[in-house]
């Protein structure tokens, strides 16, 4: 079993930067919508027929309405998701027609928008969160954590989201996150090279902050584990050319490379890679399929193996359904890239584990605590195969994790065909 370091506030707080690098290149890697993100009534007809037996179970709310409370990055100068909070809406929309709601009772949001450069507005969010008495709250995306999770779980109010990495999300009770997030796409990384003979590694990382620093104190034990080398390398964000940073990275000879940074940062170090010709294997994470990436570089995209935590546009039953879902609720207009996916995945996952654990317990916020550790091997929304257990068990000394698995699949023309769940 691959572990990971014993979580201290030195480790669990630089490993919090890596979490924001990602969370702002979900913003910025991955928000450019095409024509296929528009929804027509022909498309919305399509995905409907496409999805799973059951989806559409017409399972109405009857019971009286819950608040539950949704946090999203919005109108900030570093982070803005507004598609995050449209997908919620949706996923919401979707649960109170189909599932019963939550336990039954139909949901209301109570919707927050926070800025990332603005502190006081995250805690005021969370204090607004306190006094309107959610049962719940569902962050879409932060790398704030550590500014919210006392104030909501020190009301006795559950926090949760798809992924968190401040010592505050992945250590206090009452904090739950449905994906392994970082540290489950490191571990990916780690036992694909160490299943390919790989004994060198080298991690191409956005140079920013104390980035570096951040994701080498999470990786470094895994890939030590496995038996493998690692050498972690800085790519400046906005550089056209980093063929030399790249060749640095090279000078250990590496095995294969991964990626990790937004879709700037995966196109340039891409390029750097064919500029020094460099044939070793290339491991991305979900960024780096913003469709900029392959139009510049799809040769050296082409061939790549990605690691994510979520699929939206897979042939499996969850990428399916949130399809079938984003195309019946959502607006016309609704972006389905960029952070809508995750937004989905934070709010439906929710819901889900509520309703796995909740039984006959009227829904409170203290029933739905015990209703979020009481579920077992619930499906993550979008998540390929994965699966929620928020037992405190899924990745050892990262108690908050309710997952941690990843999966993992070949890239070819610019997609991946099909995914394996790596556990």
């Amino acid at each position: 079993m691959f572990t990971i370091q014993r979580v201290t506030a030195r480790t669990a707080g630089i490993a919090a930067a890596a979490t924001l690098v990602l969370a702002t290149a979900t913003a910025c890697g991955s928000s450019g919508s095409s024509a296929d993100s528009s929804k027509s009534a022909t498309t919305a007809t399509t995905a409907s027929a496409d999805a799973p037996a059951g989806t559409f179970a017409g399972k109405a709310a009857s019971g009286s309405p819950v608040k539950v409370g949704l946090m999203n990055p919005e109108g900030g100068a570093a982070v803005n998701q507004p598609e995050a909070r449209v997908a919620a809406q949706a996923a919401v929309d979707y649960a109170n027609a189909n599932l019963g709601g939550l336990g039954g009772h139909k949901i209301e949001l109570d919707i927050c928008k926070t800025k990332e450069e603005d502190p006081s507005s995250l805690t005021n969010c969370a204090n607004q969160m306190v006094q309107d008495k959610v049962v719940g709250v569902v962050e879409a995306n932060t790398g704030n954590g550590s500014l919210v999770v006392p104030i909501i779980t020190g009301a006795g109010i559950a926090y949760t989201s798809y992924q968190g990495t401040s010592p505050q999300e992945i250590a206090t009770p009452g904090s739950f996150l449905w994906t392994g997030g970082v540290p489950a796409n490191a571990i990916a990384m780690a036992k694909t090279a160490a299943g390919s003979g790989v004994k060198t590694f080298t991690l191409y990382v956005t140079q920013t902050g104390n980035v570096v620093e951040s994701v080498k104190a999470l990786a470094d034990p895994v890939f030590k584990q496995a038996g493998i080398g690692l050498t972690v390398t800085g790519i400046p964000l906005g550089s056209p050319d980093v063929s030399a940073q790249v060749q640095a990275g090279l000078k250990s000879k590496p095995g294969a490379v991964g990626i990790i940074g937004d879709a700037t940062v995966c196109t340039s170090t891409l390029k750097g890679l064919d500029t020094v010709s460099s044939k070793a294997p290339r491991y991305v994470i979900q960024p780096c399929m913003d469709p900029s990436v392959y139009k510049a570089d799809p040769s050296g995209l082409d061939g790549a193996t990605l690691m994510t935590t979520s699929d939206s546009t897979g042939s499996d039953d969850e990428a399916k359904i949130f399809r079938a879902v984003m195309a019946t609720y959502a607006p016309a207009n609704a972006d389905l890239g960029g952070a809508a996916p995750t937004g989905y995945q934070s709010m439906l996952g929710f819901i889900r584990n509520v309703d796995a654990g909740i039984g006959s317990n009227d829904v409170t916020a203290a029933t739905v605590i015990s209703a979020i550790k009481a579920a077992k091997d619930v499906p993550l929304p979008a998540g390929g195969g994965i699966t929620m257990t928020c037992d405190g068990k899924q990745l050892p000394q990262l108690p908050a994790f309710c997952s941690g698995g990843a999966l993992v699949g070949q890239i070819k023309g610019g997609t991946v065909a099909a995914f394996q769940v790596l556990k």
